[in-house]
């Protein structure tokens, strides 16, 4: 039986990592892996997170099985922080998930047993994962244009024009905030514009919600995904607790639904028949760490205000680049770097070009030149400007 197994192709990130990893030279920069890191280049537990695994640590009194679909107290904090105080609790089902991957697994299995005959459509490019589940699965799927090579901006009349083909029942996959792998962000207008067209065509929304809190701000983040709540009737949410609370190996997740009120409690069992086919209950010690700093007001007022400084920290590498890049090329051609939001942004690099920059100055990003803005500090910034522009991007 395993002679008949196929060699897999090895995930380019996580051989990059391992590249990393082996490269004796001491000036490496790791601008590569999706983690967050502070300046001394550690990912470090946050401060609330901490205080609450304390609490935990004190008062848990078993170990034992949790509720199948995940525990409702932490469906409803994750609600209410994706789409507000408001949010329309008869409508909503939800999941919880090993990590966001999960909650997008799980998307895609739900709609593919609600329709089996859709299409998704992913951005182009989109968080190469996602691609690599809709193959996996068999699930059909095409691609939208999204982003322009040249200004390093959305493509919007290119989005809107290959949307335009959307057939109702349609999954179409959005990044809430924060685009991996570009930076690139829909404003609230387009938003708005891209409601229109589901109203129009009845295409489902399915947002990818892994950076809340990295770009604008925790409320202005989920600013797009709650319009879009707001105004479709079914709409799906992946959100992700790995990267703004910081428990990556924790992975913790939460898939909402948002259907019809009569349609809920068939919608719920079977989001915990999906969970129950995959791996039976959810991990329950992340849940219970996101649930606590949520809903206890010390702990959340602690929680945002480091947030706030992780995200004041990125803006501030990202400008601190512009400017290196600025005034190494004397023109405004990387600009785009200051007004991209979240970890990463796409330089416009060739691969050969980011291949030199690993070769010449030990600094790793991934061949589409995607760089992990978190991975700089202000020794590396000017390092990591100089090689862009010796490699001649």
């Amino acid at each position: 039986m395993l002679n008949n197994l196929k060699p897999q192709a090895p995930d380019k990130i996580l051989a990059l990592m391992g590249e990393f990893r082996a490269d004796p030279r001491d000036t490496k920069i790791d601008l590569g892996v999706g983690v967050y890191k502070d300046a001394e280049g550690r990912t470090p537990i946050m401060r609330a997170i901490h205080a609450a695994e304390k609490q935990m640590w004190d008062q848990e009194t078993t170990k034992t099985y949790a509720g199948l679909a995940g525990q409702p107290e932490f469906h409803a904090a994750m609600a209410e922080m994706v789409l507000g105080a408001a949010y329309p609790a008869d409508r909503l089902s939800c999941l919880s998930t090993v990590g966001g991957t999960g909650a997008c697994r799980m998307g895609f299995e739900l709609a593919r047993m609600a329709n089996p005959g859709c299409t998704v459509w992913a951005s182009d490019p989109t968080w190469p994962n996602h691609l690599s589940i809709l193959n996996f699965m068999g699930q059909a799927w095409k691609p939208y244009r999204y982003f322009d090579n040249a200004t390093r901006a959305v493509d919007f009349d290119a989005m809107m024009a290959d949307l335009a083909a959307v057939k109702a029942g349609d999954i179409v996959l959005l990044h809430g905030c924060c685009h991996n792998p570009t930076g690139a962000n829909l404003t609230l207008e387009q938003w708005g514009v891209v409601a229109d067209l589901f109203e129009k065509t009845g295409a489902i929304p399915m947002i990818d919600l892994a950076y809340q809190g990295f770009g604008d701000g925790l409320e202005e983040d989920a600013a797009g995904t709650r319009l879009i709540a707001s105004r479709l009737p079914e709409v799906l949410i992946a959100a992700s607790c790995s990267k703004n609370f910081g428990i990556y190996r924790e992975r913790t997740g939460c898939l909402m639904v948002l259907g019809d009120a009569a349609t809920q409690p068939v919608t719920q069992g079977t989001l915990a028949f999906l969970n129950r086919q995959t791996y039976s209950f959810p991990p329950y010690h992340g849940q219970a760490l996101v649930t606590r700093v949520l809903t206890d007001k010390a702990l959340r007022a602690e929680w945002e205000a480091e947030l706030e400084e992780v995200r004041g920290g990125m803006l501030r590498l990202r400008q601190q680049l512009a400017d290196e890049l600025r005034k190494l090329s004397n023109s405004d051609r990387f600009d785009f770097v200051a007004t991209h939001r979240g970890m990463f942004s796409r330089i416009g690099a060739s691969p050969e070009q980011v291949e030199t920059m690993k070769q010449n100055n030990a600094i790793y990003m991934v061949g589409d030149s995607r760089l992990n803005i978190a991975g700089l500090n202000d020794k590396t910034v000017p390092l990591l400007a100089q090689a862009i522009i010796d490699a001649g991007v």
